[in-house]
């Protein structure tokens, strides 16, 4: 978490149910994208993910490409998982440290009630979440606190998705989805009273780049609280396995690079901030964040995360794109199925 001195200039007021730009929480869908499984199915056939693949070290890109070509890298990552995320994940696509007997999604929500508190959030702020995904965090937080928030994504799929889900959870007046890439965020400066990101700035090509736009659109003095996925100092770059590991998770995950933790302090501090609080976070928990994935793992509550749950899922899966008893066309080819489940493993 980080904050930074000064004097308030230029407020901004957004109407209650409006944000910057052109951002209506709007009523859900009937007709297309509206199935996440359609959509995703729809992806896979006709986008062929081979276009995603090809950015990464494992199958011939490399990290400048990716870094150059991150928003395209991003949204074609998205546009193929995000159906499979929200059956296997739901709607708050990251991890979380938990407790035993403690579900993985209410350790997620428990998580997201931390990073509120931890920005003392109150009635009436208006607050930024920074990479949004399709609404999950947003909605939690905003519940929790009763805070007005803002989503921004650089995801059309996501920005529909998540105005669907701001609907249905009755919060159009005081919550909205906003489509804009996060190293230049289509809002005015100082607008926001609190930011928060939940392991969503990995996704930058740099971090300095996202972490100054989140210091403009901030009103001075106010806080930004930051769940970023790094390596720690346990990471050697000499150590073949590791850095075969790093490949996977980036390939996976649909990442840039994997920034090291003193990186991400030194960006923070580059940008203007001033680091009050940094903490690995993943020490406190009995429970590891990568518990659902752990092959010994077994839940009936997150059946579909575990290791029996993953098999039938993919058995389904190649059933249904096989196009057998469907009138979807046959491609899903086994790379790619490699591609979204080897990095559980390296994770």
């Amino acid at each position: 978490m980080a904050t930074f001195p000064g004097t308030v200039l230029r407020p901004f007021d957004p109407e209650p149910s409006k944000c910057p730009g052109d951002l209506i929480g709007a009523p859900r869908c009937s007709g297309q994208n509206c199935d996440i499984y359609t959509h995703a199915v729809t992806v896979i056939s006709s986008w062929k993910p081979l276009m995603y693949v090809k950015y990464h070290d494992l199958h011939g890109g490399e990290q400048e490409s990716r870094k150059s070509n991150y928003a395209d890298l991003a949204n074609k990552y998205y546009d193929l998982v995000t159906g499979f995320y929200e059956y296997g994940w739901g709607d708050s696509f990251h991890f979380a440290g938990g407790y035993p007997g403690e579900t993985s999604r209410e350790a997620i929500k428990r998580h997201q009630h931390f990073m509120a508190l931890q920005l003392g959030l109150k009635k009436g702020m208006k607050v930024l979440d920074v990479g949004c995904g399709i609404g999950g965090p947003l909605i939690e937080i905003a519940r929790f606190s009763s805070t007005s928030i803002t989503g921004l994504t650089n995801n059309d799929y996501h920005v529909s998705r998540g105005k669907e889900h701001i609907f249905s959870a009755g919060l159009s007046e005081q919550c909205c989805s906003l489509k804009g890439d996060f190293m230049n965020m289509p809002i005015a400066d100082n607008t926001f009273d609190a930011a928060y990101a939940i392991q969503a700035t990995c996704y930058a090509p740099e971090a300095q780049g996202v972490y100054s736009e989140v210091y403009r659109v901030l009103k001075p003095g106010q806080y930004f609280a930051l769940d970023e996925w790094c390596l720690t100092d346990r990471f050697d770059p000499n150590n073949a396995k590791h850095l075969t590991a790093k490949a996977e998770i980036e390939l996976g995950d649909g990442l840039p690079d994997i920034r090291t933790t003193r990186q991400c302090v030194q960006a923070m501090k580059d940008a203007g901030f001033e680091v009050i609080f940094a903490k690995d976070l993943a020490q406190d928990f009995p429970c590891p964040w990568y518990q659902t994935m752990d092959p010994n793992y077994f839940s009936w509550a997150n059946f579909q995360c575990t290791r029996p749950g993953r098999i039938i899922t993919r058995a389904i899966l190649i059933l249904f794109l096989s196009g057998q008893y469907t009138r979807v066309p046959p491609y899903c080819p086994s790379r790619q199925r490699g591609s979204l489940q080897r990095p559980n493993e390296c994770l």
